[in-house]
């Protein structure tokens, strides 16, 4: 069983850049796939960025493709989100999550039905 942490988040004015990480203790983080996902006020949990156990497959959400990066680092046992080019309507509480399945699908890493571990989020806020 994986905990996640995040942490990097702020208030930034638009057209900065910050980085998000998800620190993971548990011994299945280097076969995990994981994913950021954010949460606005009174809109649902979206899903941002996923990366596979190795690092060698990611997949964005169309408004952040160009943006943001998503990486790993497993011998820390962290994943990263480095946002670029913020915008205001990237403000929200940022997730991190570990995928439940085994098998790289993009439709299913996209979905938040898929993971079962979430950290307790990291709030982003970009003013203009």
């Amino acid at each position: 069983q994986l905990h996640l942490v995040e942490s990097g988040g702020g208030l930034v004015q638009a057209g900065d850049s910050l980085r998000l990480s998800c620190a993971a203790s548990g011994r299945t983080f280097s076969v995990s796939t994981l994913g950021w996902f954010r949460q606005a006020p009174g809109k649902e949990r979206e899903f941002v960025a996923g990366i596979n156990w190795s690092g060698g497959a990611t997949y964005y959400a169309d408004s952040v493709k160009g943006r943001f990066t998503i990486s790993r680092d497993n011998a820390k046992n962290t994943v990263y989100l480095q946002m670029n080019s913020l915008k205001s309507e990237d403000t929200a509480v940022y997730y991190c999550a570990a995928f439940k399945g085994t098998t790289w699908y993009v439709v299913r890493v996209r979905s938040r039905n898929e993971y079962d571990t979430w950290g307790q989020g990291t709030q982003v806020t970009v003013y203009s």
